[in-house]
């Protein structure tokens, strides 16, 4: 009887080992898609998608509900994007800094916070003036210069950082406490904008004083007096009503910046994932760098006729000399980084 009820209980013992079934993670590690991280478990993928803005109607969550759409239906269901508004952090450097522990799969950061990794090179996208129009800044990102980027991006980060494709958070322009009509209009104004680096440089030339203001506390400091104006793009400034405070109602159409943005992937993660699934992800990528721009560039009209209707005041401006003021700018950061010839191929696609 007792060698019987041994038997009996080995018996169980595996059934039920069997049946708990523990699933494989993308990195080779038994996981659950339930702890906010990726899973890949028989043939189902988890994609953790983040982005740090939190307004259903800003283009990256438009994007990025489009590249869950997109990988879901490729997939049928066997990848599942789960993307969070805002949710994983605000912050951008708090993005990346999940994206390399894996605790999300796919994030969208600026150059800004990207170089912050050590990764120099993707400054020269940021520069001001470096893009005249969005013609031109298509041309770069989604041709040769693009694919040169992607590959110094996953070569300096150790395959961190995989790009999947190139958005946009628009073209930049002044907005302040009164109209600019020439670069001497700005010195001593306090310009919200970055505080360090080649950015803050650029506005230091023009006679500005760059100062540092948390984006949510932005419209206080505008409807206060703590700064003079802003730089930012119309779908992100008009959406936060910066153009209804004291200090926020004249804007000047500068256009100093058409703006870079990366769809970033763990890059070691996607190595592991199946060549179905890592063509499932590019697919969706694709899918979500066309429907991203087409919402900012719809954007971009509608909130400038919303502005006007608001009552705020645009004007444009001769941009010549704040473009010759930003040559040499460019022309040192190149050389610092070692991409002149990139710098000339850039210029001569204008």
């Amino acid at each position: 009887m007792k060698k019987y009820l041994s038997l009996l209980f080995i018996i169980v013992v595996f059934a039920l080992a069997g049946c708990s079934g523990g699933g494989s993670s993308a990195n080779g590690e038994e996981g659950s898609s339930d702890n906010g991280d990726s899973s890949n478990s028989g043939d189902g993928l988890k994609i953790v998608a983040a982005h740090n803005q939190t307004s259903p109607e800003n283009p990256y969550q438009i994007g990025m509900k489009e590249f869950k759409k997109v990988a879901e239906e490729e997939s049928n269901g066997k990848v599942n994007v789960e993307v969070h508004a805002g949710t994983l952090g605000t912050s951008e450097s708090e993005l990346v800094e999940k994206l390399k522990l894996g605790a999300a799969d796919v994030v969208l950061v600026s150059p800004g916070f990207m170089s912050k990794t050590g990764i120099d090179e993707i400054d020269l996208f940021a520069l001001p003036y470096m893009f005249d129009s969005y013609d031109h800044w298509e041309k770069v990102v989604d041709g040769e210069i693009g694919d040169k980027m992607a590959d110094i991006i996953k070569e300096k980060s150790n395959n961190d950082f995989k790009l999947l494709g190139y958005w946009t958070a628009g073209v930049r322009h002044y907005y302040g406490k009164k109209p600019i009509k020439s670069v001497d209009d700005l010195k001593g104004m306090k310009l919200r904008t970055q505080t360090s680096g080649a950015i803050a440089e650029y506005w230091k030339k023009t006679g500005a004083v760059p100062t540092s203001v948390a984006w949510g506390e932005l419209y206080q400091a505008l409807q206060q007096g703590v700064v003079d104006a802003a730089e930012n793009a119309y779908p992100y400034f008009v959406q936060q009503n910066h153009h209804k405070t004291k200090n926020g109602k004249y804007i000047t159409e500068t256009g100093h910046d058409y703006t870079t943005r990366f769809l970033l992937i763990n890059g070691k993660k996607f190595e592991n994932f199946s060549q179905e699934q890592k063509d499932t992800i590019m697919k969706a990528a694709e899918a979500a760098v066309k429907k991203e721009r087409e919402a900012l560039y719809s954007q971009e009209e509608e909130y400038k006729k919303q502005a006007k209707e608001d009552g705020a005041k645009i004007n444009q401006i001769d941009r010549q000399p704040f473009i010759e003021l930003a040559k040499p700018l460019q022309d040192k950061v190149a050389e610092e980084i070692g991409l002149e010839d990139m710098l000339k191929q850039i210029r001569d696609m204008k």
